[in-house]
């Protein structure tokens, strides 16, 4: 049986998980580097990837002393992953099937669905995959190992928790009611994680303000001001300001 022969899950966030029709396969993988090798494979399974670049990305700067170590960890992953998993001999691609699922793939389509029922103004539908998208873009990507294509992997993943965030926040903001809470907390991670984007600042403002708390409000507005003249030398969007203004105007 190969890995294509369906079934396939694949988790790379958090701790490495791999399936097959149910059959837990990670603790074949051969050791550390070959959990490397098999995640980078995972990563760019729509192209082939040549020797030179996989030896590089299991042993960044170090290719010509080990790239001659990639050999045995190829075979080892085709004895474990099936003969036809791994196509190619000088450069390699790895064959999930098209029903697999590896979570980074699916944390970047959840948040192109979140964002598109935001968009359409469907607030409830965009609610799950944004959730989703969160779920998975907040567990640390390979956690414990370093090299430049897993922090390039770890940035990806987050602008798409930020985007998550972002969905899930106008979301439940929009829904109101009872998930105004859950606006507020949202609005106040985001300002959080990326001070710089005014995204957070106008759900919080938003959120507070429906909840009655007009002066709080005012108070997200005056620190984004501050953070935006000190750190950018520029003043809140039009949008923002807009909104500042709408505060001013409550009774």
């Amino acid at each position: 049986m190969t890995l294509a022969s369906g079934g396939v899950r694949v988790q790379l966030c958090g701790t490495l998980h791999l399936e097959r029709a149910g059959e837990r396969l990670e603790d074949g993988l051969p050791g550390r580097q070959g959990r490397l090798l098999f995640a980078y494979l995972v990563l760019n399974r729509h192209r082939p990837c040549t020797r030179e670049e996989l030896a590089e990305a299991v042993w960044p700067g170090a290719v010509a002393v080990h790239g001659a170590g990639l050999n045995p960890l190829v075979s080892k992953l085709r004895r474990l992953l099936g003969v036809d998993a791994l196509e190619g001999r000088s450069a390699l691609r790895l064959e999930l099937g098209e029903d697999a699922h590896v979570d980074v793939e699916w944390a970047e389509q959840a948040v192109h669905r979140a964002e598109s029922q935001v968009a359409l103004g469907h607030w409830a539908a965009a609610w799950g995959p944004a959730i989703g998208a969160m779920l998975v873009a907040q567990r640390d990507f390979l956690p414990g190992e370093d090299a430049g294509w897993i922090e390039e992997e770890r940035r990806a993943l987050g602008d798409i928790l930020v985007r998550a965030l972002e969905a899930y926040g106008v979301a439940t903001l929009e829904m109101g009611g009872t998930e105004l809470p859950a606006a507020v907390r949202v609005g106040r991670r985001l300002v959080t994680i990326a001070p710089l984007r005014e995204t957070g600042y106008q759900v919080l403002m938003r959120a507070l303000q429906r909840q009655g708390d007009v002066g709080a409000a005012v108070a997200v507005y005056g620190e984004l001001r501050s953070l935006l003249r000190d750190e950018l030398g520029v003043s809140p969007s039009p949008a923002t300001q807009q909104l500042y203004a709408s505060l001013l105007a409550e009774p």
